[in-house]
């Protein structure tokens, strides 16, 4: 530990140890320069001597702070999840990074135990989730009692042929962008299209420019995807997912290893995640709907479809007597068949889609109308969008849907809705996490008979909606899923 803080402070303040040691050469005294290197690493050393942690029967204590003393604790039965962390010099050292999560969103509040040793950790992660072997309750009242615990089961594996899926995320472009836009506001590429050669290339032939601006961006491209496949290895490889009976361990990373334990007695359902390009490959991502956690607890990355259907019949069939059957979709909530919302639905996907278009086509007519002169070639940017205004609102319309299977077999009633186009969500929820229910019409939903049902839970995202549904059967779906919620109205 006392190696390890002063090196993570060094590096976080890189800027301002080279800042103070060019002024202190600059000012013929180079050694006025190194102070702040001392006091960084002073404070660094000193958290050894200032850190204390306490695991009592009740409580778990952490006490730190120099200047500013600060002390926390976290009640043993708010524990919701263990996160275990190493990275190079952690791994070298034999040490890890504990942190405890409870549901708190504040970093500041983040219960996180630095420079361990590693040794103590397992031993510790155990004794802080002893209370997910008593039984639970969910926010129903219905007790909850993991099933017998044995030995881990693992329910996914990662595969080196995942990578391939890495690009298909869009998570490089993601990164890359704000550094060309950045490039660009500094005048990096007005510099670059006022240079001489740009200017003889424009002046000779146009289409060597543009041959030359298209090798450019496939070399962007492949830049990017590089990037991402290598994100992507570093992150998740040698994922496993296991399942002990009453906690779910993952664990993951090349270099910075991760080990995330959390009490399965909060799992309330499952989110299949679909961006638009990797669902055209075939793959998925897969996150877990847990009481307490974030909004998005990620058990698998982007993977094959098979593989995120597998992963997820074990874990929504654990509160049932048997196995889901992946053969039958029918008994799965993640393969059920999703009612169609309907003819009114379908049409406001492609009245919304369509409407910013119409709008640009009808105040382009009037500039022209008033004299305004612009090229007939203007005209294609409306033509072009309406094409793909009218391919997003159907393809909206299709990932547009809803299902309520039926408690059977110990298992509970689950709400699947799905919706989405370049990034779509399917999500199962379990019927006992949900909490409340809101109806919601918007003006021109109440035009076209329509409404959105948003089920309540503290779990996940905290509230998941089925979108755009015919009145009528707004509230035959509350019935279903929670019976006797309604009340008399």
């Amino acid at each position: 530990m006392l190696l390890v803080h002063p090196v993570y402070e060094v590096a976080r303040y890189i800027p301002v140890v080279i800042g103070t040691v060019v002024v202190g050469t600059r000012a013929d005294n180079p050694l006025w320069g190194l102070i702040p290197l001392l006091v960084i690493v002073g404070l660094a050393v000193s958290r050894w001597f200032t850190t204390t942690y306490r695991v009592g029967p009740t409580h778990v204590e952490l006490r730190t702070g120099l200047l500013a003393r600060k002390r926390l604790a976290v009640p043993r039965s708010r524990i919701r999840s263990v996160d275990i962390q190493a990275d190079v010099l952690h791994r070298v050292l034999g040490l890890a990074v504990l942190a405890i999560g409870t549901g708190q969103a504040e970093a500041k509040d983040k219960f996180k135990l630095d420079a361990l040793d590693a040794r103590l950790v397992p031993a510790l992660r155990q004794d802080l989730l002893a209370h997910t072997e008593a039984p639970h309750q969910d926010e129903s009242g219905r007790e909850l009692a993991p099933t017998a615990p044995g030995d881990q089961r693992e329910i996914g594996h990662w595969r080196a042929s995942w990578v391939r899926y890495a690009p298909l995320s869009l998570t490089g472009f993601a990164l890359f962008a704000p550094l060309v836009g950045l490039a660009f506001q500094y005048g990096i590429g007005q510099a670059l299209f006022r240079s001489d050669a740009v200017r003889r290339l424009r002046e000779e032939t146009t289409l060597l420019l543009a041959a030359i601006i298209a090798a450019l961006v496939l070399a962007l491209i492949a830049v990017v995807c590089l990037a991402a496949c290598a994100r992507y290895l570093a992150t998740y490889y040698g994922l496993t997912v296991l399942d002990d009976g009453k906690t779910l361990n993952i664990r993951h990373g090349l270099f910075t290893t991760r080990q995330i334990t959390m009490d399965l007695a909060r799992f309330r359902g499952a989110t299949v995640n679909e961006p638009l390009l990797l669902r055209l490959a075939g793959g998925a991502e897969l996150e877990a709907i847990m009481t307490g956690e974030k909004p998005r607890v990620k058990i698998l990355p982007q993977s094959p479809r098979g593989a995120v259907d597998h992963t997820l019949a074990h874990l929504l069939s654990r509160n049932g007597s048997q196995q889901l059957d992946l053969a039958a979709p029918g008994s799965m909530p993640a393969l059920a068949p999703l009612a169609a919302h309907g003819p009114l639905a379908r049409r406001r996907r492609y009245t919304r889609a369509l409407g910013p278009v119409v709008l640009v086509a009808v105040v382009m007519l009037m500039a022209r109308l008033t004299w305004v002169e612009f090229g007939p070639w203007w005209w294609l940017l409306p033509a072009v969008a309406a094409l793909v205004a009218v391919a997003l609102a159907g393809d909206r319309y299709r990932g547009l849907g809803h299902a309520v299977l039926p408690a059977a077999d110990g298992a509970p009633t689950w709400l699947v809705t799905r919706s989405g186009s370049l990034d779509r969500d399917r999500d199962c929820l379990e019927a006992p996490g949900i909490i409340g229910w809101t109806v919601r019409q918007s003006f021109f939903q109440r035009r076209s008979g329509v409404a959105t049902v948003i089920a309540a839970t503290a779990a996940g995202k905290k509230r998941y909606a089925v979108i755009d549904i015919p009145l009528e059967q707004a509230w035959a779906l509350i019935e279903r899923v929670t019976p006797g919620r309604l009340g008399a109205r």
